[in-house]
């Protein structure tokens, strides 16, 4: 049988308690508890939380996985103004937007610094701005939209793709805290809506969209976007969070999809499912820790789950 120092080229050490900053894939033997361990890696979850107040689809966010606000969307019938903040356990509805509006897109990494823009009631280049406490008008983009996608934050903000009157469209829109301004546009063709995005202003990365080709992805510099590896799973209307162009997450979509993938700035590899397929959710937070809410299977639903990514852990190892 091959001894552990001729597979890895080391001797397991012996320690009376273990190491307080291990390696990844180093293995000790504990002598205090009798225990061989090793570190490794937890496993990536989903996991239900409570739902939201209201059921909705097509909503915008901002936020982290334990301070997020959602807003606007559509319950199956009117379009909706209702704003609800999450803390990690439950949601408090808030100060709704200034009128009911669906198809919206949403950017920021705060429940306290948000901004929606876009949508349908009818097409809108409306953009607004929650500070925490209430909205207020915020600058007029050049190309009125619904379904836009976004990333960014609340004063350095970049608004992508969209469908306008015409139909779908690739242009982009960088947001300074107060206007808009038009910048270079996606290369993707044909072009989407309702694209998913990870980054910020001058680094993020766009990817999926409600037209096919569904997998496509593009990364942005500041000026130019850029076709990059594609997506493993098409579906359309999926959500996705991220604060990274090198950690992209998109999850759920069309087709009663669970897939997860991840994007580590160069390629996508398929995660942990969620627990209730959906389409049209939204999601806020980083690839490690991320948040999925409302969404549409055949009526609006108020379901949130939260994303929990593998992690560095210390595991015992037992004989199999």
């Amino acid at each position: 049988m091959a001894e552990y120092i001729n597979i890895r080229g080391q001797n397991i050490e012996v320690v009376a308690s273990d190491p307080a900053n291990p390696t990844q894939g180093q293995i000790w033997y504990n002598s205090t508890s009798n225990t061989l361990k090793g570190q490794g890696l937890s496993t990536a979850s989903w996991a239900t939380s409570n739902n939201m107040n209201t059921a909705r689809y097509f909503l915008g966010s901002s936020g982290t996985q334990t301070d997020t606000v959602a807003f606007g969307g559509t319950d199956g019938g009117s379009a909706l103004s209702a704003t609800e903040e999450y803390n990690g356990a439950s949601w408090t509805s808030v100060t709704g937007l200034p009128t009911g509006i669906t198809q919206i897109g949403g950017l920021g990494i705060s429940s306290s610094a948000a901004l929606a823009m876009g949508g349908f009631s009818p097409y809108l280049n409306t953009s607004y701005e929650y500070n925490g406490t209430s909205w207020s008008s915020g600058g007029t983009m050049a190309t009125a939209r619904t379904n836009p996608g976004g990333i960014g934050t609340q004063t350095a903000g970049l608004a992508m793709s969209g469908y306008a009157p015409g139909g779908n469209i690739n242009n982009s829109e960088e947001y300074d805290g107060s206007s808009w301004t038009a910048v270079g546009s996606l290369t993707r063709s044909p072009a989407t809506n309702r694209m998913q995005g990870s980054g910020i202003q001058t680094a993020g990365v766009a990817f999926g969209g409600a037209a096919s080709p569904q997998i496509l992805t593009e990364e942005y510099n500041g000026s130019t976007w850029t076709a990059v590896n594609s997506m493993n799973t098409p579906r359309g209307g999926m959500a996705g969070a991220g604060t990274l162009q090198t950690a992209g997450i998109g999850f759920s979509g069309g087709g009663s999809s669970t897939a997860t993938e991840l994007y580590d700035g160069t390629s996508w590899s398929t995660d942990a499912s969620v627990n209730t397929a959906r389409v049209q959710g939204a999601g806020s937070g980083t690839q490690a820790s991320a948040l999925f809410m409302g969404g549409e299977t055949t009526v609006a639903v108020a379901a949130t789950e939260e994303y929990t990514g593998a992690a560095p852990t210390t595991l015992t190892i037992t004989a199999s």
